[in-house]
């Protein structure tokens, strides 16, 4: 929830060289945009490539077979003409990220699919929407808590020695819900239940960790990665809640969070078996304990920022259920997200901020005004296919704003752990997602839902003001 240093593609197969290898060095710009933890002449191994000897130094004499090389070394003019022109194409020409993609994309459709699922299973049952919504809450903070201890284990043991047993725990956590809910045993016990399932592993945080290994010498594909990870997270929370809620009705109550759970224990054995790209647990000295990531300059800033923008994501969804009502709800909410599917992907093709900080200044700008767009269509028009419109558009800055945020989280966050930086952003963002949603649902039941869609304007003016807060102190500081 990814070094080696190649032989030069022109030189001939076991021709043995004692000149050391004369990759240009990293500049501190290219070091800084990669998290800074690459060693200044290592390139991207090939996963396919045959070695004759251990891991090289870079200064050290190789007899390495010729190999093709990695995504983030020069390649000769035959081997670079053969690369597809696609940036998105080009990030799977490396073995074994098509594998662990797709383990990626069948254990990740289940998040959008388990709040839905348990919402229908226990209104359904127990007649009780508030207890349905209490229950799910519970999960929501039990996750915020856990979830970046299990994060911290997987950086240090590796992501698949706690990544499979973490999420045994919560698929059976899923599993006690769903015979509670089913055998009518007493409401505390489905609290219980589902608090279990905190401990899922943050499959998308252990995706971009392996992106950001295997591209940590080239900025530009790691910039293209991590706007495909988003683009995938638009892509599930469209198909998920609609799964979810097909499984429940034509199937029976339940299937929803049996599916699910299935999906997610398939999903992640598919995904930690790809050895191959997952990053190495970066070694610990012995007496020293590392720092948290929430004690790097500039990552409590950044970490508000993420729950400002969490609270616009929150209050969107509940005041836009609140103003359609009905079946519409769900495919007007989804185009929300296929906005900011599309935007990404012709993000991802743009070249990479030069200054990451300004670039999420603007992308916040341009999302506090497009946020203005729904409560224009609520107040002004009053009409379904006006607002779908809006949100659609709406739903363009969110991708944009994310990556960048996702890009400047990695660059803060030591390499060896980067599962638990990036959960600490996860989590900041749920927890102003649910902040949102209370207050979508307090100022909908005062102000109307027209009104409420304020909230979300707000909402990103004030990320923006703590963005920009942020991006002063760090300059008066240096």
């Amino acid at each position: 929830m990814p070094p080696q240093t190649t032989a030069p593609a022109t030189e001939p197969a076991e021709t043995p060289t004692t000149t050391p290898a004369t990759e240009p060095t990293e500049t501190p710009a290219t070091a800084r945009a990669t998290g800074g933890t690459a060693p200044t002449t290592a390139r991207h191994p090939d996963a396919s490539a045959p070695t004759t000897a251990p891991h090289p130094d870079a200064s050290a004499p190789t007899t390495a077979p010729a190999a093709t090389p990695g995504p983030g070394a020069p390649a000769s003019a035959p081997a670079a003409r053969r690369l597809p022109r696609n940036p998105y194409l080009r990030l799977f020409t490396v073995p074994g990220t098509r594998a662990f993609t797709a383990g990626n994309l069948v254990a990740r459709v289940p998040m959008g699919m388990f709040t839905v699922s348990a919402v229908i299973m226990i209104a359904g049952s127990r007649g009780s929407y508030a207890l349905a919504g209490a229950v799910t809450a519970t999960g929501l903070a039990a996750t915020a808590v856990v979830a970046p201890f299990t994060a911290r284990l997987i950086d240090r043991y590796g992501q698949a020695r706690v990544a499979v047993p973490a999420t045994v725990l919560a698929v059976l956590g899923s599993l006690a819900l769903l015979l509670c809910v089913r055998y009518g045993a007493p409401d505390w016990t489905l609290f219980a239940a589902y608090a279990a399932t905190a401990t899922t592993p943050n499959i998308g945080g252990m995706s971009r960790a392996r992106w950001a290994h295997l591209y940590r010498s080239d900025p530009r594909a790691a910039h293209t990665a991590n706007a495909f990870e988003q683009a995938v997270d638009e892509l599930c929370f469209m198909t998920g809640p609609v799964l979810a809620a097909f499984l429940c009705a034509a199937l029976f109550p339940e299937a929803g969070t049996l599916i699910g759970a299935v999906m997610l224990l398939a999903g992640m054995l598919l995904f930690t078996a790809q050895r191959a790209t997952e990053p190495p647990v970066a070694p610990r000295t012995a007496g020293l304990r590392a720092r948290s990531p929430l004690r790097r300059a500039g990552m409590p800033a950044l970490l508000s920022v993420f729950l400002a923008t969490g609270a616009i994501f929150g209050s969107m969804e509940i005041v836009t259920l609140a103003y359609v009502e009905g079946p519409w709800a769900g495919p007007v909410m989804a185009l929300q997200a296929f906005g900011s599917f599309l935007a990404g992907l012709v993000y991802g093709s743009a070249r990479p901020a030069a200054d990451a900080r300004r670039r999420l200044l603007v992308c916040l700008a341009g999302m506090t005004v497009l946020m203005s767009m729904p409560l224009l269509a609520a107040s002004a028009a009053g009409s379904l296919p006006a607002l779908a419109g809006a949100l659609l558009l709406a739903g363009m800055a969110t991708a944009p704003t994310m990556v960048t945020g996702m890009s400047l989280v990695q660059r803060l966050t030591p390499a060896g752990q980067l599962n638990e930086g990036m959960t600490l952003a996860v989590t900041a963002l749920l927890g102003g997602i649910s902040a949102g949603a209370a207050g979508g649902g307090w100022l909908v039941e005062r102000a109307g839902a027209a009104t409420a869609y304020v909230l979300p304007v707000a909402a990103g003016a004030a990320a923006l003001c703590l963005a920009a807060a942020g991006v002063r102190a760090r300059r008066a500081v240096a």
